[in-house]
């Protein structure tokens, strides 16, 4: 029966599930922790339809998500703190100077390269070019760099961002992940498909170490906090008249019968409440903006000539490329604009935790996560990819409390202080892998191409 459902009866089956999960999320622990998860799942669900539109469309295995959303994280603090003045004075034109240098070397290697005829004397030119033009960066950077991280390091040390709204770092922050892509792909989309893979995760290592390690730049692992918000503060919806009156009007069957300190404290509460609600309400209708035109996008593409022409270079591109189509142009498009959703996915994600973490971002352990969203939900289907990004972030977070529960109920009838309750209750968190396996296992049993797998045409 499951198999012969049409594809539409699964997705809106699987959509009412994942919404009904939600809303018992915020019945039975508390609305604050739903939306926080549906915010989590809607920037998952924008980083799923970025790894299924490079697998998915085309079949090419990448496994340095994190590194482009890295990339978006690091646009989020760039564009959005404001600049060091201080640091700015005492090493920002040599910063400047050394990215001249550096630029121009690699203009003047691919010049000499292009215009000169292999022979001794073109390698001989090769190798003056970039030794002068390595010395010449270094002799900027390395002062430079000196200098910034020691201007009031405890606080700054870095240089800052420009002072923009943080929603701009959005697209910026696809941007990067796009220039770092087209880079990758000239490199290694000739490669094999596991090559491919290798390349990728060392690649997404080399960004990470970067930030970790590059103080002038991102304060590497002392992190940069208190980015700016693009929606509203809680301090500023308490002082907001109307914020105010809308809880006292939502709340006026339990502030009935109060009145002085009684009142004042119930009201504080519900203004606290309401107002982390209503940031996380902000923030919900940003990304799911977001979601919506990449999948309305993903959609109109995939429909397209141009969707049914990467299908057709995904199932054979010797076939493919026997027709005149140029595929490693083509898989150099998608590789491009996948890891461009993953950094608008990174910078959305920066910009909810409102800082800049470079030990978060852990390659193997979320791109494994992001691997599972794609394949559970159906490789190749956009809505599929959405609901991975929902129902693994879900049971990704659910998973601990749900594991220290049933621990606890299956031990409930063990003494206090039992050294088997005790263990088990303690190692509950451990679940949260053993469902993760459990789902993965039951999808690739009972709907091996996914929940709602991709529609052949």
């Amino acid at each position: 029966m499951v198999s012969n459902m049409s594809n539409a009866m699964r997705a809106t089956l699987a959509f009412t599930a994942m919404g009904t999960a939600l809303v018992m999320v915020g019945v039975f622990q508390s609305w604050a922790l739903s939306l926080t998860i549906l915010n989590l799942c809607l920037i998952s669900s924008v980083m799923a339809l970025g790894v299924n539109i490079q697998w998915g469309y085309a079949g090419l295995f990448n496994i340095g998500i994190m590194g482009f959303a890295a990339l978006g994280g690091a646009a989020a603090m760039l564009v959005s703190m404001p600049p060091v003045d201080n640091a700015w004075s005492a090493g920002g034109w040599n910063i400047l100077f050394s990215a001249i240098f550096f630029i121009a070397t690699i203009f003047a290697a691919w010049f000499v390269h292009k215009k000169m005829s292999k022979s001794r004397f073109q390698t001989i030119a090769m190798i003056v070019v970039l030794v002068t033009g390595y010395l010449l960066t270094r002799k900027f950077f390395d002062p430079a760099v000196d200098a910034i991280e020691a201007t009031d390091s405890a606080k700054t040390g870095f240089l800052g961002g420009l002072g923009l709204p943080i929603i701009l770092s959005w697209p910026v922050g696809g941007l990067l992940a796009a220039g770092a892509a087209w880079i990758i792909g000239k490199v290694a989309l000739g490669l094999r498909s596991d090559y491919l893979a290798i390349a990728t995760l060392g690649i997404s290592e080399i960004v990470v170490a970067i930030l970790k390690n590059e103080d002038w730049l991102t304060r590497g692992v002392k992190n940069v906090n208190g980015l700016p918000r693009p929606v509203p503060y809680e301090l500023e919806l308490h002082q907001s008249e109307w914020f105010v009156s809308l809880v006292e009007k939502l709340h006026s069957g339990s502030l009935i019968g109060l009145e002085g300190v009684a009142r004042e404290v119930a009201l504080k509460a519900a203004l606290t409440e309401s107002a982390g609600v209503f940031v996380k309400l902000c923030y919900a209708g940003l990304f799911a903006t977001v979601l919506v035109i990449i999948l309305t996008l993903c959609v109109l593409a995939l429909n397209s000539p141009w969707g049914r022409m990467m299908r057709a270079i995904r199932d054979n591109e010797t076939a493919a490329e026997a027709m005149g189509k140029d595929v490693t142009g083509r898989h150099l498009q998608i590789f491009i604009l996948g890891s461009a959703v993953c950094g608008i996915a990174g910078a959305m994600l920066t910009t909810l935790d409102g800082q800049l973490t470079p030990t978060t971002y852990i390659p193997l352990r979320f791109t494994f996560l992001i691997w599972v969203m794609v394949i559970v939900g159906g490789s190749g289907n956009n809505l599929g990819a959405i609901l991975g990004g929902f129902l693994i972030w879900f049971v990704w977070v659910e998973s601990e409390p749900g594991g220290v529960w049933l621990m606890s109920a299956l031990t409930g009838w063990l003494p206090e202080g039992n050294a088997v309750k005790d263990h088990l209750v303690q190692s509950a968190q451990h679940m949260r892998l053993v469902v993760m396996g459990l789902v993965l296992l039951l999808v690739m049993r009972f709907a091996p191409s996914g929940i709602i797998p991709e529609r052949n045409r």
